[in-house]
């Protein structure tokens, strides 16, 4: 995630223009790190999300170590609605989880579009059932590492059901205000302050660059960077 001095998530509703380029070079190494890359259905619209690592040398890095070129993109959403003309799906490589509690499906693509359902009443809607949908996608996919970019919706569900290990976060040097622009966590309050310990912290021209474990979780250790 990537934030103002005063914890503003987006600027105009966009987290393009916070971070500088250092911070942009992070977030694309990070995606070569993990076997997936999750995104709620909000940012995916906002953002419109193409093919999660573009450039042919992150993706050689990748294979370099171990991974498949392409991280899976899971994309979690209640009700399937303004998904279907992200470009992520015209992508042939790409394959694409998409976890939900919906019946429906998206129109045909070029991207290789599979379905983990789970939520109070599968098939039926409502939310999404985030512990069981993750363990299905390790049971069933072999997944073992997941990236999740948000957005703040996200992350708070992610946080309340103890499913967070870790937070990279980006502080960019600049002040926003408005009561109106999201932080990295939103809705409700969480039952309790999730407490984090930090592992490393950088600066970079003026941006801070942490890496952040929740306090009694081990971490997994893979989303170390390596050039």
């Amino acid at each position: 995630m990537v934030a103002t001095l005063d914890g503003k998530a987006t600027l105009g509703g966009r987290t393009a223009g916070i971070g500088g380029p250092a911070d942009r070079e992070l977030f694309h190494h990070l995606r070569t790190q993990a076997d997936a890359v999750m995104v709620g259905a909000g940012t995916l619209r906002t953002e419109r999300y193409g093919r999660i690592v573009r450039e042919p040398a992150l993706r050689g890095k990748r294979e370099r170590e171990g991974l498949d070129a392409d991280p899976v993109a899971c994309l979690v959403s209640a009700s399937l609605d303004g998904l279907a003309e992200l470009p992520l799906l015209a992508i042939p490589e790409q394959r694409v989880a998409v976890l939900t509690a919906a019946a429906g499906e998206l129109p045909p693509g070029e991207a290789r579009v599979e379905y983990v359902r789970a939520g109070p009443a599968e098939g039926g809607g409502g939310r999404v059932d985030l512990r069981a949908a993750l363990a299905r996608l390790r049971a069933e996919w072999g997944l073992r590492s997941i990236l999740c970019e948000g957005g703040p919706t996200l992350n708070s569900e992610l946080l309340r059901t103890g499913l967070v290990d870790e937070l990279f976060l980006s502080v960019s040097p600049k002040l926003a205000g408005g009561a109106e622009a999201l932080t990295i966590v939103a809705g409700k309050a969480l039952p309790e302050p999730v407490e984090l310990e930090v592992v490393w912290l950088l600066e970079h021209h003026g941006e801070l660059f942490g890496r952040w474990r929740v306090r009694g979780r081990d971490g997994g250790g893979k989303a170390e960077l390596r050039r």
